[in-house]
């Protein structure tokens, strides 16, 4: 870098990194400190273990969860095959119809929803 002068800078010459990153603080270090009290690690001991616990109940709800899902698909995918055979059984009876004859079950059929609505119009 030059600056208005003609002078070379670089950045060790004492060029600060307070524009690029903020106020830094001397020897800022991430991390532990060394030095750390007992109380501190039964703090850090307590802390992980409640980590610890928290995980356990997550995975248990996790697993909850994807048995529910899995029900759900399961019980789904078994009202899909009902409503295909159904379909089946009204193409097949269509098929009947067209050939001119009545099918097994439609007459059942139609005399029960007769009679429910004759029960409809009796209440």
């Amino acid at each position: 870098m030059q600056s208005k002068r003609g002078e070379r800078r670089h950045r060790h010459d004492g060029c600060s990194a307070e524009g690029s990153r903020g106020d830094r603080k001397e020897g800022g270090k991430r991390g532990r400190k060394p030095g750390r009290k007992a109380s501190d690690k039964t703090d850090m001991k307590a802390k992980l273990e409640r980590s610890r616990q928290s995980a356990r109940e997550c995975r248990a709800r996790k697993k909850l969860r994807y048995q529910y899902l899995e029900e759900l698909v399961a019980d789904r995918e078994k009202a899909v095959l009902a409503l295909r055979r159904e379909l089946e059984m009204y193409r097949q009876w269509g098929q009947e119809l067209d050939a001119g004859r009545v099918p097994e079950g439609l007459q059942a059929m139609l005399e029960e929803l007769g009679s429910l609505k004759r029960e409809k119009a009796v209440n």
